[in-house]
């Protein structure tokens, strides 16, 4: 044999398996690198999910499978939220935070002024339902049409399964609106939670996740979520404002807002971070976001 030859690999023994761990030199060389990171600048805060995700894969052998399980996981995560609202409503009920909710409407009433009173009616106008339908149409139809369909499909379950979800709690909860202070805006149905504080939180916090994905620079992620959060703020304070709803009422409404509007970005992130690795067709649909620019 010539010494140029590379040398040949003895087989095992007679009688001798080859360990599992211990895989021969052809399989040693098949090594798949990992594709870009899609969970763009919330990375951290899915990490402890995707374990889950990561030991829930070993078991499921298709796409199908394994979004089916981890959105049962977010259902159960998104029905222990709704139980824990449920016990700070009951206390809410019981008036344990009626004293504050009080002080804070007796205290805002002789503040409020004429050029206040039209200031806030705009900016309480951003969480009203013709204002979120047509942001709602308008981002989705860009990411429909910029190769970001599951994107866009998310945007609507979010914010139409966040309607249905608000509208059941105040049937649920039947809490009156306040009568501390003259209203200052138009108001029905019942207070707790907020329908503006929550359709808001929903459906700017997921505007602005799906617009900071396609961002590349960690200070263009940041200012996006800085003005979701802050135009959610002054929505809620609007409500406060204008003597329509109590201080708990928004509080719960952005509880809630964030606790659906989280299970619905964890199941876009599902989708992305399985078929990345398994199931690359699905990604003919959804672009993946731009890796990290450090």
């Amino acid at each position: 044999m010539s010494s140029s030859s590379p040398p040949s690999v003895p087989p095992p023994p007679s009688g001798e398996r080859r360990s599992v761990a211990d895989p021969g030199p052809r399989e040693r060389r098949i090594d798949v690198e990992p594709g870009p990171d899609t969970r763009g600048h919330l990375r951290r805060f899915w990490d402890l999910a995707f374990l889950a995700l990561r030991f829930i894969r070993r078991y499921a052998h298709s796409t199908y499978a394994t979004l089916g399980i981890f959105v049962l996981a977010g259902t159960a995560i998104a029905l222990l939220c709704t139980w824990a609202f449920a016990e700070l409503a009951q206390h809410v009920s019981a008036g344990s935070t009626l004293k504050l909710d009080d002080a804070v409407l007796r205290w805002i009433g002789p503040r409020r002024t004429p050029g206040l009173d039209a200031l806030m009616l705009e900016i309480t106008s951003l969480g009203t339902a013709s204002v979120v339908t047509m942001v709602v149409g308008v981002a989705a139809l860009f990411l429909w049409l910029n190769q970001h369909k599951h994107s866009a499909i998310l945007l609507f379950v979010s914010t139409f399964g966040g309607v249905i979800l608000n509208n059941l709690l105040k049937l649920g909860f039947s809490r009156p609106r306040p009568d501390i202070i003259p209203w200052g805006a138009k108001a029905t149905f019942y207070s707790f939670p907020s329908g503006h504080a929550m359709s808001a939180t929903v459906v700017y916090s997921t505007v602005a996740y799906l617009a900071a994905r396609l961002q590349r620079t960690h200070a263009a992620r940041a200012t996006i979520m800085f003005l979701a959060a802050l135009i959610v703020f002054i929505i809620c304070g609007s409500r406060v404002y204008l003597g329509v709803h109590y201080p708990s009422d928004v509080v719960a409404g952005v509880i809630v807002g964030l606790a659906w509007a989280s299970f619905c970005m964890a199941t876009l992130e599902a989708i992305q971070l399985y078929a990345r690795r398994n199931a690359p067709e699905v990604l003919a649909e959804e672009r993946p976001a731009p890796v990290h620019e450090t």
